[in-house]
């Protein structure tokens, strides 16, 4: 477990916490719709949720399909650091790199709305390995929902 990604394993919690509906799926078709980020502590929430998700299929060996779509007001996650800081007005560099090249790693995949890119006149050779992009985030993610995928909007 990397050093930004949370402990799920109920065990070390002090207080008994009982699971009154426990969840154990064969498979799972999610797409999540990011267009702004939210954080649990420093940890963008998707990004947090997306990580349970892929940890929940790990443990119950089901077939998995995860899509992350960014879009609008969280695009910028999707950015290589000269893009980033640019983008950012910042020199910092991308801070959730990592976290998307092991979502990446881990079969996520990962996808920038081609009309935020335009909008913002990012091109390619600006995202991170692996990014790929779409027409438009609405088209998408209807594309998704009509192949079976549960939309989760973050």
């Amino acid at each position: 477990m990397s050093t930004l990604e949370r402990n799920f394993d109920m065990s070390t919690s002090k207080k008994p916490l009982h699971i009154d509906i426990p969840v154990k799926l064969a498979e799972v078709k999610a797409a999540f719709s990011i267009g702004a980020l939210m954080f649990e502590g420093d940890l963008p929430a998707a990004i947090f949720h997306i990580q349970l998700i892929e940890n929940d299929i790990d443990g119950w060996s089901a077939k998995g399909q995860v899509i992350a779509v960014f879009h609008t007001n969280a695009g910028h996650v999707t950015l290589n650091d000269n893009a980033y800081n640019a983008e950012r007005n910042i020199a910092t560099g991308n801070p959730y790199k990592g976290l998307v090249a092991d979502l990446i790693k881990r079969g996520v995949q990962i996808e920038l709305c081609g009309a935020t890119a335009k909008m913002h006149n990012w091109g390619n050779a600006d995202l991170l390995p692996g990014i790929k992009v779409n027409t438009n985030a609405i088209a998408r993610t209807t594309q998704l929902v009509q192949e079976g995928f549960v939309k989760l909007t973050e």
